[in-house]
């Protein structure tokens, strides 16, 4: 059980996809392997030729989710566009991806799955780091971003607050909704890295970033 499995498969990938929906919809805890199998359509013969339990699916899940924040993050990052252009991608799928993680599904994985989610979260933002400190030397290469900036205290300053406004409380006490606090950190962000050439590029293309913002978000 559990054969050698191929994250290019179309069909496994599926599958996984599908999974993943289902912890989302239902949370970690209360689904297990019979459930899964049920509501894939399945058997469990089948669903057992990929994985050897529920831990190893998590596992595979976590993998799977850093294969494709690979494939996105290359994607991006190969894009013929300057480096503003492509923060604000690689931070709008950050954003996006942290903030379905609400806090039923974070108490599970840290209380039932701690150190498959430990391993994963550092992969992640080893992930993001090595884009961003690519994004920065861009930046700073194309006269957009200053050049004294300190790459690393930036970069981990910036996925902090990434990581932080996903904070339920914190939208509470400030009354405000995710996607108006990423706007105000991009922003902010964007201010303070760049030149006067890069703010000018922002203020040009303001608008536009926050609309697909908008249509992102919705």
């Amino acid at each position: 059980m559990g054969e050698e499995v191929n994250y290019q498969d179309v069909q496994f990938r599926s599958m996984l996809d599908q999974i993943n929906e289902l912890f989302f919809e239902f949370g970690l805890k209360i689904l297990n392997m019979d459930d899964i199998s049920r509501k894939l359509g399945i058997s469990k013969k089948t669903l057992y030729r990929y994985v050897k339990s529920k831990e190893d699916l998590i596992a595979k899940l976590f993998d799977y989710e850093q294969i494709k924040g690979d494939e996105i993050m290359d994607e991006i990052g190969n894009q013929n566009v300057n480096a503003i252009e492509k923060l604000f991608k690689v931070s709008l799928h950050v954003f996006e991806e942290m903030k379905r993680f609400d806090p039923k599904i974070m108490f599970e994985l840290r209380k039932y799955y701690e150190q498959l989610f430990t391993v994963f979260h550092a992969q992640k933002m080893a992930q993001i780091s090595r884009l961003m400190k690519l994004n920065l030397q861009q930046g700073i290469t194309e006269g957009l971003y200053r050049p004294d900036l300190n790459i690393d205290v930036v970069v981990a300053l910036y996925i902090n607050y990434l990581v932080e406004i996903h904070n339920y409380d914190l939208c509470k006490t400030i009354d405000m909704t995710f996607d108006d606090l990423f706007k105000i950190l991009f922003e902010n962000h964007i201010r303070a890295i760049s030149t006067t050439e890069g703010v000018a590029y922002f203020e040009f293309r303001k608008k536009e970033i926050t609309e697909n913002l908008s249509k992102n978000s919705n």
